[in-house]
């Protein structure tokens, strides 16, 4: 592919798992902004219906399985076109979580979890570099997780892939600085989406922090990471005055105390 960069003026994002929560909440805060929105998901109704909502001038979408490389390369090349050559801002958003004692989970659903919260962010990232190539000063946000801090009792695969995202999101930052992308990650806490609701709302770490995060939150921070200038951002951003907390014991105590922290929240 040519690495012949576009002279289109209007910015696009490419959002994966954009039918609800927080992916959908970066769509509408970008669209407002008067970006292209790429909205992709496996609910393909969902993102269908978020760009009739957008207006399908402003929006491109379709079904996209992020553990799936062929899906990724056919929806990327529609997108690009769609947008006419442009691939500002990628954002990783697509995650599923398992959220039980490690053994009481059918082995299968840990294996699904990796293939879409980490083999769908390194394939992502893989697919998309030529198109971020041809955009002058593009991006990759990943959605992290406080749980990459330190690995959550009954999020132990999720927290996993997350800790994982976390290092490749550092290491692919330093790789591209020679291609001008920058690569960042936000870390949230618990955000109110049907994620948290329907699944891990039963963990006692979220009965005893509560849930004071909401998409729109995860949404502005996305949006200040792809507004600043690419020399002054974060590589990591906790998102939330919690997270902020964590994060800087995390940097600062040793692990045995990181270790009886997380064990207290969760009531072990």
């Amino acid at each position: 592919m040519s690495q012949t960069t576009s002279i289109n003026s209007t910015r696009s994002i490419f959002i994966t798992g954009a039918a609800a929560g927080i992916g959908r909440a970066i769509a509408e805060r970008f669209a407002k902004a008067g970006w292209f929105i790429g909205a992709y998901d496996v609910d393909e109704a969902g993102v269908m219906a978020l760009r009739a909502q957008l207006g399908a001038h402003r929006c491109h979408a379709g079904r996209l399985d992020v553990s799936n490389p062929d899906d990724w390369a056919r929806q990327l090349e529609a997108f690009f076109k769609a947008a006419d050559g442009r691939l500002d801002v990628l954002v990783n958003n697509a995650g599923v979580a398992v959220t039980s004692y490690f053994e009481e989970a059918e082995l299968i659903r840990h294996h699904r979890l990796i293939d879409i919260n980490l083999k769908g962010v390194v394939n992502g990232c893989h697919l998309a570099l030529p198109y971020l190539r041809r955009t002058p000063q593009s991006r990759v946000v990943n959605l992290c997780s406080a749980s990459a801090l330190y690995g959550q009792p009954m999020l132990s695969t999720y927290s996993a892939t997350k800790a994982a995202v976390r290092s490749f999101t550092e290491a692919l930052d330093i790789e591209w600085q020679r291609f001008d992308i920058r690569v960042v990650d936000v870390l949230p806490l618990f955000v109110n989406t049907a994620m948290v609701a329907n699944d891990v709302s039963k963990m006692k770490t979220v009965q005893t922090l509560g849930v004071r995060l909401s998409a729109d939150d995860i949404a502005a921070s996305i949006w200040r990471l792809a507004q600043g200038a690419p020399g002054s951002l974060p590589v990591h951003t906790p998102v939330g005055m919690q997270t902020k907390l964590f994060y800087l014991l995390s940097k600062l105590s040793p692990d045995w105390m990181n270790r009886l922290v997380t064990a207290r929240m969760a009531g072990h």
